[in-house]
């Protein structure tokens, strides 16, 4: 099958003195709508759009891809609307490579109740059956797929792999996942192993699919297939799953699932020990400043999230004495900008207090401005970790950032 897609090793993490020898890499993946310099942070644009901010500021901002989501588009505006319009990039303004999720995720995690987690702790009894307190089920699983309900109108749904990989190619976005079952930490040991197998047969038809529909779209641009690692927090599962989908015909790798934060380092190295190495991973729903770090020196490549948008439209802000929340009362006579060291638009041209004035009064600016700056502030960040690899710093950047951004 003729590639368009490439990934170029072009550094690696040093080993810090006695320490393990890290995974960690600067790399350039190239697609038809541009490259991305590795590691990179992904803004999550759900319906085609990062929320309250427009596509030419995130492009302004330094973000190199945008992530949209299969499951959302696929319900609102359908994803023969967006191919339509011709593709995704086109159809929100946006002129460079794009990723889409499977919708595995959200229809599993809307079906069970859990909206945008999967239960990211597992102090609960483990069940095959896990459904969120209060909640309705809204998708079954089966080995064929899942049926599932709209969250927007109850109206009834099927994705297979093959409609997944026939809603992403409509879309037309440079990097698809694979469709996978996502599990929850509450599953049952059983459960994720019937899980991983499920997921590993659902793999080979989303191949066999993909090849298929590239022969039969030839005049489009093409598009990267992603193989999707689960196994929750059992290190015998993420390996195994790693092994099985790393000898498979992917362009690259996500790491996926519900894990214990506090274990985030020890199972991405777990998976990454595993994948081929020669091309790219991308580690889904991860992008707090301390993830970031971890996720990086054990061999993640990309990564994408929705919180930094998320907590702008709270008030929350990052800066690089810690985050806090710029609607609090001290912030109202504070007349200096979120970070006095970001070049974003928000500290150039606004102060705390004027965004604590425009989040009392409830403006609609208030979150474009904040979500500008968190972006531009992960963004940013992963970009200097990137330059630190290269310089042969990392370990020194590090200490000096979390040390400043834990200090509160």
């Amino acid at each position: 099958m003729p590639r368009e897609m490439n990934f170029e090793i072009v550094n690696r993490l040093a080993p810090e003195l006695g320490a393990a020898e890290p995974l960690g890499r600067v790399g350039v993946i190239t697609t038809p709508h541009g490259q991305i310099h590795t590691p990179a942070f992904i803004p999550v644009g759900t319906k085609a759009t990062v929320k309250a901010v427009l596509p030419e500021s995130m492009r302004d901002l330094g973000a190199q891809a945008i992530l949209s989501n299969a499951y959302h588009l696929y319900l609102q505006p359908g994803s023969d609307i967006v191919e339509e319009a011709g593709g995704l990039g086109a159809f929100m303004n946006w002129p460079g490579p794009t990723f889409t999720d499977s919708g595995g995720f959200q229809v599993l995690s809307l079906g069970v109740g859990f909206k945008k987690v999967l239960a990211m702790t597992a102090e609960t009894v483990q069940s095959d059956d896990v459904i969120a307190e209060g909640r309705d089920r809204l998708a079954h699983v089966d080995d064929d797929g899942v049926t599932f309900k709209s969250h927007l109108d109850g109206s009834m749904h099927r994705f297979t792999p093959e409609i997944s990989m026939r809603v992403q190619h409509e879309i037309g976005a440079d990097i698809m996942f694979a469709f996978d079952e996502c599990t929850t930490l509450l599953n049952t040991r059983e459960y994720q192993e019937r899980s991983l197998d499920r997921t590993y047969a659902w793999a080979i038809r989303c191949i066999s699919e993909h090849v298929r529909l590239t022969a039969e779209r030839s005049n489009k641009p093409y598009q990267a297939l992603f193989g999707v690692i689960q196994g929750a927090q059992y290190e015998d599962l993420r390996r195994k799953a790693a092994r099985d989908l790393g000898g498979l015909d992917f362009d690259g790798f996500g790491i996926g699932g519900a894990l214990d934060k506090s274990q985030l380092g020890t199972i991405v190295r777990w998976v990454n020990e595993e994948l081929p190495v020669n091309k790219p991973r991308h580690l889904l729903g991860i992008g707090e400043p301390d993830d970031l770090f971890t996720a990086i020196e054990n061999g993640a490549d990309t990564f994408d999230c929705v919180a930094a948008s998320r907590v702008a439209r709270n008030g929350a802000v990052y800066s690089r004495s810690g985050r806090f929340t710029v609607s609090n009362s001290k912030h109202r006579r504070a007349f200096v900008p979120i970070d006095e060291e970001c070049d974003c638009y928000t500290c150039a041209n606004y102060t705390q207090a004027y965004l604590h004035h425009l989040f009392k009064g409830k403006e609609i600016l208030s979150s474009m401005l904040a979500t500008v700056h968190n972006e531009r502030f992960i963004v940013r960040l992963v970009d200097d970790i990137r330059g630190s690899i290269v310089s042969n710093n990392f370990y020194e950047f590090k200490a000096d950032f979390l040390g400043r951004f834990r200090a509160k």
